[in-house]
């Protein structure tokens, strides 16, 4: 019998989880139509977007291969070549595209037909060789009908309570559906720690390691694991002795958790008494109850991405209405920040897939506010909703990936027509509009901030991709996570230039990204005159324990001196040699 196991990866989202594995399946819905004659070229098209994300999923999984031990990085180096030639100029990807463009049928039915008759003809040479190759056909196969359908990678509803859900790659889609009741944590082999997936594990308040190396070549479904999401540790089969070590660390982290939520009706005040506002990062609307509990003193951003996931459809304006409206009421009073539609890069949505290029890179083309204002009935319905719903409490509109002072008055334009159309029907509007900031996450905007902050009504600073951005680095990418550093100096710049340019115009500044819920990082974003910081509600209160501990003159002074470096090895020692006196 195979004894405990320890493996390392990224730790993404702090805790302890202990419980019963279940591995991800294949279990796929596949469509099945036929095509008119007008067609088939885009079908082509597609069928030949999915082996090129195919061929680059399995390219980045032999990458991770290389650093197993011994002889199985090449047994699974072996396997994946072997994918990947049957992805190549092969017998599977030429009958794929020879059905579709002979019967008119769809790229994922001529998929499974193909992958039958192949296997078919070979378990009819009765060659073992050849019958143990059938396999690895039917995995490449699931793989492309899996992209052809952008079908979450896990089915992780219903399952029992405590359950551990290991996976190849789990999207933010997938994470939205674990319920934190039944869920434990969770672990995958792909996946970075600054990525969607990995914020939603924090939002969740779920134990996570990602970019785990030969993860489910180690574990069964049905075998008990720990994660630990603190350490980015994964120990497969652990001991008695081993379980009882990680149950005491449970206890110790439930114990300080007690303690940080006694501060919840405590003022964020420095010890020189100025008081900074503390918000909610929502990613689902369940969340809201612990934006709450956590003394938010209101939603900084609100992420509307959760109403497009997990479906074939798009949301109408009555469905976004009611969805806003509940979360308005929920704040009883407290400002609401919602953020227009923010899909692409690692947030892609089925319901959207037609509406965006299958090639190209999607965290640079079209998605964000370019999407929305390409196509304008998903802008207009959203901002109708918005409208709507500030009638039950102050909202704010918050548009991501500008770049631009016109993006930003074409979507004013877009308000104003909103508002037109809502008083014809004798829709009942605020008395005031809501205000509408900018995000201030690619560099183009934080070097024209001064200009942004002429016409935007409030700033929001999102470092996560503005890192991304800065550095070429794909945040969900665990192969360069060591390079993904929010305190390298241009970083810092860009996030100083925002901030000094939004205080010059008179203009409220907040930071939402995951810098804003990280106590390491606080005392140099106040020092920025950043006063207004939104976060996971979990770490709401981490933060206010720092902010209480510190003094703002000082922490200004630290600032400067920082910013005077030119090494980020010495922004580092400055900013910890500071933390460490507190």
């Amino acid at each position: 019998m195979k004894g405990e196991r320890r493996i390392e990866g990224l730790g993404v989202s702090p805790g302890v989880a202990i419980g019963a594995v279940f591995i991800t399946d294949d279990n796929i819905a596949v469509p099945e139509y036929k095509l008119e004659a007008g067609q088939v070229g885009a079908e082509l098209q597609r069928f030949a977007g999915a082996v090129a994300l195919s061929v680059k999923q399995l390219k980045k999984l032999k990458g991770k291969s290389n650093t197993l031990p011994g002889s199985a990085s090449e047994e699974v180096g072996y396997l994946l070549d072997a994918h990947l030639h049957m992805l190549g100029d092969s017998r599977l990807v030429r009958g794929v595209e020879k059905r579709i463009d002979a019967e008119h049928i769809n790229a994922e039915r001529a998929v499974m037909d193909e992958i039958a008759q192949v296997a078919e003809s070979f378990a009819k040479m009765g060659d073992a060789y050849l019958a143990a190759r059938i396999e690895d056909i039917r995995v490449v196969g699931s793989r492309l009908v899996r992209n052809l359908t952008k079908t979450p990678y896990a089915a992780i509803q219903n399952l029992p309570e405590g359950t551990i859900i290991l996976a190849e790659e789990l999207t933010p889609a997938d994470t939205a559906l674990m319920d934190p009741r039944r869920i434990a944590g969770f672990a995958t082999v792909l996946g970075g720690a600054e990525g969607h997936t990995a914020i939603m594990a924090r939002a969740l308040n779920l134990p996570a390691v990602l970019g785990v190396t030969g993860l489910l070549g180690e574990v069964e479904s049905g075998d008990v694991v720990v994660v630990d999401g603190s350490e980015g540790v994964i120990v497969v089969r652990p001991t008695a002795a081993t379980i009882a070590r990680y149950q005491t660390k449970q206890e110790v982290r439930e114990r300080e958790q007690r303690q940080l939520n006694r501060l919840r009706r405590v003022p964020a005040v420095t010890r020189d008494g100025v008081e900074i506002t503390l918000q909610a990062n929502l990613e689902l609307p369940r969340e809201l109850e612990q934006a709450n509990e956590a003394g938010a003193a209101g939603i900084g951003l609100l992420r509307s991405e959760f109403l497009f996931m997990n479906r074939d459809d798009l949301p109408g304006e009555d469905e976004q209405y009611e969805a806003y409206a509940a979360l308005v009421r929920g704040m009883d009073g407290k400002t609401v920040t919602i953020r227009t539609l923010d899909v692409g890069g690692d947030k892609a949505s089925p319901a959207l897939a037609k509406l965006m290029p299958v090639d190209g890179n999607p965290a640079l083309g079209l998605r964000a506010i370019r999407l929305s204002l390409k196509e304008r009935r998903l802008l207009d319905a959203q901002l109708a909703a918005i409208l709507r719903a500030s009638v039950f409490g102050p909202v704010r509109i918050l548009l991501p990936m500008i770049s631009s002072v016109s993006e930003l008055k074409r979507t004013r334009d877009a308000l104003a027509q909103a508002v037109r159309r809502l008083k014809r029907r004798g829709v009942k509007l605020p008395k005031q509009l809501p205000p509408m900031g900018v995000m201030i996450e690619v560099p183009g905007a934080a070097l024209a901030a001064d200009a942004l902050a002429a016409q935007a009504d409030f700033f929001s600073i999102g470092t996560n991709d503005l890192i991304q951005y800065t550095l070429a680095i794909d945040r969900g990418d665990e192969s360069v996570a060591d390079l993904y550093n929010p305190l390298h100096p241009a970083v810092l710049r860009l996030i100083q230039f925002a901030a000094e340019a939004a205080l010059r115009a008179k203009k409220p500044v907040c930071l939402c990204g995951e810098m804003a819920g990280d106590p390491r990082y606080t005392a140099l974003l106040l020092g920025f005159g950043i006063t207004d910081l939104s976060m996971a509600p979990s770490n709401i209160p981490r933060v206010k324990q720092r902010i209480r501990a510190m003094d703002l003159a000082a922490a200004g002074r630290r600032t400067r001196a920082i910013m005077d470096q030119l090494d980020d090895g010495r922004i580092a020692s400055l900013l910890d040699d500071f933390n460490s006196l507190a």
